[in-house]
């Protein structure tokens, strides 16, 4: 199926995309406005987009249905200030309560349950109940559009961060299988990050991986293992050498079994590499493809 934005109405183009460029994280804002009306709202249009000036970015949109603005950008453009509450699995359902859209002088902290914390240096309050929270300047505010589903781009330089100690490792940094994040997809879609669906994935930073196309072509061409697979084992830097002190029961079973069909004796080792890719073995998963 292919589509053109442009003839999608606006709830279309809205559902396809939010669908698909997901899962996005939430920034749940806490504004004030310039007599300190506060208000407090989350957003999935927001990412990280510098740490050199610290600049996080979220887009309170304008309104779909009837092109209105929401409370958050009016308080903004009043007081360039917001404290930026990160979500996680502990508040989803509050925070999914906040979003309604309540009259201007309702206080989403009480609605929603959260208790307001003073900042140290922004006017807007922290909401205690996350786990990292940033004090937030706003540096500017771009309009990308005066019509419905229209962005408003906020830049905000992040001043002071607060992380409860209960998320940081022995260290004193985030670690990641404490901090459960949530995160929007498409429609009333969520996803969490928990310590069961987190995994590593190698990173090259001052070494080159030797690619996809430098691997042996049985390996490069096979019908078992997968493009995550591939990818794997082209990040090593240099082609390993066999090792001829593995050892390997399973790797004896499969010469044993299927040494009189080499294809079938192929798709053996490549199945057994792949098992232990997923494990994330990647030494021995070498050694079992060169021991063809």
């Amino acid at each position: 199926m292919m589509l053109d934005i442009s003839s999608l109405s606006l709830p279309e183009r809205q559902d396809y995309l939010q669908h698909a460029i997901a899962p996005r994280p939430i920034c749940f804002a806490s504004t004030a406005d310039s007599h300190g009306n506060t208000n407090l709202s989350p957003f999935s249009f927001f990412n990280l987009f510098s740490v050199n000036p610290p600049i996080a970015i979220f887009s309170p949109s304008r309104r779909v249905r009837d092109n209105t603005t929401k409370h958050t950008l009016q308080n903004i453009l009043e007081l360039p200030e917001v404290v930026i509450n990160i979500v996680d699995y502990d508040m989803v359902q509050q925070v999914s309560l906040s979003s309604c859209e309540y009259s201007k002088f309702v206080n989403e902290f009480v609605k929603a349950g959260f208790t307001a914390e003073p900042a140290t240096i922004v006017k807007p309050p922290m909401v205690k109940e996350s786990k990292v929270k940033m004090e937030c300047k706003v540096t500017e505010v771009k309009a990308l559009g005066t019509e419905a589903g229209a962005g408003n781009l906020v830049f905000c330089e992040i001043l002071r961060l607060h992380i409860d100690d209960s998320i940081l490792d022995e260290s004193k940094h985030i670690d990641q299988k404490k901090l459960h994040h949530m995160a929007r997809l498409g429609g009333d879609w969520y996803s969490v990050v928990n310590p069961e669906n987190l995994f590593l994935v190698p990173k090259p930073n001052r070494s080159l991986g030797i690619g996809v196309d430098a691997l042996p072509e049985p390996i490069r061409n096979s019908r078992i293992l997968t493009g995550n697979n591939l990818g794997l084992l082209a990040n090593v830097e240099v082609l390993p050498d066999i090792d001829p002190a593995f050892e390997d029961e399973k790797l004896k079973n499969i010469f044993q079994y299927y040494s009189v069909d080499p294809n079938e004796m192929e798709r053996e080792l490549h199945l057994y590499a792949s098992q232990l890719l997923e494990a994330g073995k990647l030494k021995e998963a070498w050694q079992v493809l060169l021991s063809l």
